[in-house]
């Protein structure tokens, strides 16, 4: 099978890489390589032979068309976003450009290739996000697949906007798409910039780590291997024209998650036998996001029934081997573990 996979040097697209590779997929992988994309997050998928990185823009249409068409791929997996909620707020261009004009691009690009070769079983599946569905009360019902979509960030805007141009080509033009929304998702090779590295890095660091007003707002947590399990399981069995929700079923303040990684830290810090300063101790309260939105859930029910999804039931594991991770991976630490 030959996969192209859009943002696959990022965070969750290089553990869906591998995934593909494992499942015996040959992977072109198109990446920008901007500063959310990291080559060295591909360097054991290319040493499979497997796996091989274009640089190049999805926006790029031609590109696009010629590498469907010289790799004859049957599966795309669109995963190229720009994805950082506050420097959307500081200037969406980039987001504009990127989420919607270039999802366009690529299903062009895709319906003209189908149009030309034909080929058999193609499947186009775009990852997108629970953001796209807006604010829930602490009382209200997790995200399903029927609720309406009520954006709040230019984020989330465009990628609510990508989501209906999808859904509108698999209307008008019976393509053959999927759309996968999912919860924030945790796990190795995320940016620096996100809420989970960043709590490691000031900690580590002992500078202050900051959390957004009062710590209370929700997220719904979803490992990026369950997520990428779930994409697959979308692009094999998904029907075409649905769209699916994963979640990780496990909702926690930042506060509260901020604290946990805090204990880990700590734990692995008191095992080395050095003095330091107690991470918690380093939260600091910050003037909160414009338009933060309060909390995410996700329903998975749907994706569990038609696909057979479900996320891993040991959050605190995943989350301490997610430390650990970055733990190493700041601090130069070669052994040892939390």
């Amino acid at each position: 099978m030959k996969s192209l996979v859009t943002g696959g040097a990022g965070f969750i697209g290089s553990h869906l890489v591998d995934l593909l590779i494992e499942k015996g997929h040959d992977v072109i992988v198109l990446d920008a390589l901007t500063y959310a994309g990291t080559k060295e997050h591909l360097d054991e998928a290319v040493k499979t032979g497997k796996c091989e990185l274009v640089v190049g823009d999805i926006s790029d249409r031609s590109l696009v068309f010629s590498l469907l068409k010289q790799h004859k791929v049957e599966f795309v997996y669109h995963l190229a976003a720009e994805s950082h909620v506050d420097n959307s707020i500081n200037d969406s261009s980039a987001f504009i450009s990127t989420n919607i004009n270039g999802t366009h691009a690529l299903l062009t690009a895709a319906q003209e290739y189908l149009a030309q070769e034909s080929p058999e079983n193609f499947k186009f599946i775009h990852v997108s996000t629970d953001e796209v569905f807006g604010n829930l009360g602490p009382d209200d019902e997790p995200f399903t697949e029927t609720t309406a979509y009520a954006p709040n960030s230019p984020y989330s805007a465009s990628k609510a906007a990508s989501d209906l141009l999808v859904r509108a080509w698999t209307r008008t033009y019976k393509f053959p798409a999927v759309i996968t929304n999912c919860s924030n998702n945790y796990g190795s090779r995320q940016h620096k910039e996100k809420l989970i590295p960043t709590i490691i890095r000031n900690a580590l660091a002992e500078t202050p780590i900051p959390i957004y007003g009062t710590g209370g707002n929700v997220r719904d947590w979803l490992y990026v291997k369950d997520h990428c399990e779930g994409i697959y399981k979308a692009s094999m069995t998904g029907r075409i024209g649905e769209s699916y929700c994963f979640g990780g079923d496990c909702e926690l303040s930042n506060l509260d998650l901020a604290h946990l990684i805090c204990e880990m830290i700590d734990e692995f810090k008191a095992k080395e036998g050095n003095d330091f300063v107690s991470a918690a101790s380093l939260i600091s309260f910050v003037d909160d996001r414009k338009g933060h939105d309060w909390r995410y859930a996700v329903d998975y029910a749907k994706a569990k029934r038609e696909l057979g999804f479900a996320p891993t039931p040991d959050f605190k594991d995943k989350l301490k081997e997610t430390v650990d991770y970055y733990y190493k991976l700041i601090s130069g630490v070669k052994k040892g573990s939390l």
